[in-house]
């Protein structure tokens, strides 16, 4: 009894490692996979000795085989087809192309400088060929970063797995069985990638099939029937020809996304929650699994092998196979940097090295220690330092421009218009033939159609837009769409207008959706202001001095009902404002003043305007200074003033 209870010890410590380390990395906005091979490692024999993975045996193999499986189905499951249409040509070229010349700069590296035979040098190459779904997801979530150079990331990671996989093999069969004849590898490769292919196809189109005809299933019974199903084509192309499997769970996930049953988002959610839980799993145990000793002793010439890879090898890859793809040199560099090893080259090398040494081959401890050191450094160089390069770079998604909004009133085709003048692209979306005739007029591009149609959506071009904004008259809709939005398309900012009541649906994940403006904004009664010609355009700078009493200002101006905050530009991106907005010194506040004037008056005076143009305006610009009696008081609510909510104006 004593040994199944370990065993149970082993795997219960294992999950709370994984699961410990996902939640420090969530808290300090790191990439898991950092803190998962920290604790992996720590609480491995060479440090703490909680984990012992060499408990489980031939069983490690088992798990590692089924999760892998497991992890990439999900990667196929969430590909975006519909991203990768400009892409095609340069993932084409990084799964095939890429994959040579890694395997070829990696096995000259190896035995120039890291002083390997040749066999064992291209083995070594053809391990960490791969650029996995593990550690690339995860990266991406945590670092937002344009979503072209997102797309083509997540893409090479879940296509160039299986084609790795498969190539090691075929160089660990040359190591076996010395000179074989290259016609009978040739033909195993295509033997491999047929029967993955035609598995995969065919149990995706499968698995959609049922999932669309099975009314009486539940939907947790439908996961689990997915579940079943992906790992049955796993094993029945693993049967067939071995490391095929892989191939077959990659292509069933894409196969399952583009048959769109009606469960997608359940089961893409039930699937990225076993996802994590594998994740956190494997990379706990085999880095456990990892003797420190062998690392240490590979010496300094394995550390240049690593360098090389990182910095000589995948710059060359990225740049040849991207020569045509209309990638800037920025979007391009950031490819050149980012490709973290994975799960998959951990667990073939953990495999090989096994094999390796029952056949009396020198070097198979050697060559998993090189793995993982390879996954290490790229993980920890180029996970911890993703964000500042994409920032550096400039292509976080939140530098991403342009503005898709559903509804065509005149307050959204004024903030339309501000965003066309600043020579972002706009498209709003509506269903009323008249409200669209009208922005036609005023030059803006419109949609006549629904904005929960997705290739309307996708034709306004909101895969590539910074901001979604969703302002009907309908709060509950501007909800429903906004979250669709969010949902589907993810862009950096999605805001709706919504009535602030706590007895109303709120949209399943709060945080990506913001509401817009401030609090319970009147739609109509801005509307009338603007159709009546009662309004100022205006625009202020936040200063430093004096910030918080320029702020308290400003709302004070929100509450009376005579402003309403528009945009705000900061750093050179104008974005629209959210009511939980906390503004900084230097912002540019673009707002609405409500101006009251008979219009008699105003024309009298010539003061009245047909095009609202942006103005300073001395009530909103004198701000009286404070005096030093009422600077700490001032100072003591500055807490609270950061987190103040903008009141809403008062109707009229």
């Amino acid at each position: 009894m004593e040994i199944p209870f370990n065993i149970t010890l082993l795997m219960v410590m294992t999950v709370i490692c994984g699961i410990s380390a996902q939640v420090l990395a969530a808290y300090l906005k790191v990439p898991a996979i950092v803190f998962l091979l920290l604790f992996g490692i720590l609480a491995g024999p060479d440090c703490f000795g909680v984990l012992h993975p060499n408990l489980l045996g031939s069983g490690l193999e088992v798990m590692v085989s089924l999760c892998v499986a497991l992890i990439l189905f999900e990667g196929g499951l969430n590909l975006e087809l519909r991203d990768l249409g400009k892409l095609s040509g340069s993932i084409r070229n990084l799964v095939t192309v890429g994959t040579l010349i890694t395997l070829i700069g990696g096995g000259m590296a190896a035995h120039w400088l890291g002083e390997f035979p040749w066999p064992i040098a291209f083995l070594y190459a053809s391990l960490v060929v791969v650029t996995g779904p593990t550690v690339i997801g995860p990266l991406l979530k945590q670092v937002s970063v344009d979503k072209q150079v997102a797309a083509l990331l997540e893409a090479e990671g879940v296509l160039i797995d299986p084609v790795g996989a498969i190539l090691a093999v075929l160089v660990l069969n040359i190591i076996l069985n010395g000179n074989p004849d290259l016609l009978v590898l040739f033909r195993d490769l295509i033997v491999r990638l047929f029967v993955g292919t035609a598995i995969g196809v065919a149990g995706g189109w499968l698995l959609g099939f049922i999932l669309k005809r099975s009314q009486f299933l539940s939907e947790d019974l439908k996961n689990l029937v997915v579940l079943a199903g992906l790992w049955g084509f796993f094993g029945l192309a693993e049967e067939i020809r071995s490391e095929s499997g892989l191939l077959a769970t990659v292509l069933s996930g894409i196969v399952l996304r583009a048959a769109a049953v009606p469960e997608e988002r359940l089961l893409r959610r039930f699937k990225g929650q076993l996802t994590v839980l594998a994740i956190s799993m494997l990379f706990v145990l085999l880095a456990a699994d990892l003797s420190l000793a062998s690392v240490v002793a590979l010496g300094w010439g394995s550390l240049f092998t690593v360098l090389a890879l990182m910095w000589v090898v995948r710059p060359i890859n990225v740049w040849l196979c991207t020569w045509n793809s209309g990638l800037n040199w920025r979007q391009k560099l950031f490819v050149c940097w980012v490709a973290p090893r994975g799960i998959v080259s951990a667990s073939i090398a953990s495999l090989f090295a096994i094999l390796l040494t029952q056949r009396g081959i020198n070097g198979g401890d050697s060559i998993k220690a090189l793995v993982f050191l390879t996954i290490i450094m790229t993980v920890f160089v180029q996970g911890l330092t993703a964000g500042r390069i994409a920032q550096l770079l400039g292509i976080t998604s939140k530098s991403a421009t342009g503005a898709a909004i559903v509804g065509s009133n005149p307050l959204s085709r004024l903030i339309a218009r501000l965003f066309q003048e600043r020579g972002e692209s706009v498209a709003i979306i509506d269903t009323d033939p008249e409200a669209c005739a009208q922005a036609e007029r005023e030059g803006l591009r419109v949609f006549l159609s629904s904005a929960l149609d997705h290739s309307v959506l996708e034709e306004a071009g909101l895969d590539s837009m910074g901001t979604f904004l969703a302002m009907t008259n309908n709060g509950e809709v501007n909800l429903v769409l906004a979250q669709r939005a969010a949902e589907e398309f993810a862009p950096p900012r999605v805001l709706a207008i919504f009535p602030k009541d706590p007895q109303a649906n709120t949209p399943a994940n709060p945080t990506k959706i913001n509401q817009a403006f401030v609090s319970d904004l009147s739609l109509k009664d801005w509307n009338e202001y603007l159709s009546d010609g009662e309004v100022k355009l205006g625009e202020t700078e936040l200063k430093t001095e004096g910030l918080q009493f320029q702020i308290a200002h400003l709302q004070a101006l929100v509450q009376a009902g005579e402003l309403a905050p528009l945009l705000l530009e900061r750093q050179g991106y104008l974005q629209v404002v959210s009511a939980t907005q906390i503004w900084q010194a230097g912002d540019q506040i673009i707002y609405l003043l409500y101006d009251p004037t008979p219009k008699l008056l105003k024309r009298l005076s010539g003061s009245s305007q047909s095009r609202l143009t942006l103005e300073k305006h001395q009530v909103v610009e004198e701000v009286p200074i404070p005096s030093p009696v009422l600077e700490p008081v001032l100072e003591e609510a500055k807490i609270e003033k950061e987190a103040e909510v903008l009141l809403p104006p008062v109707s009229r």
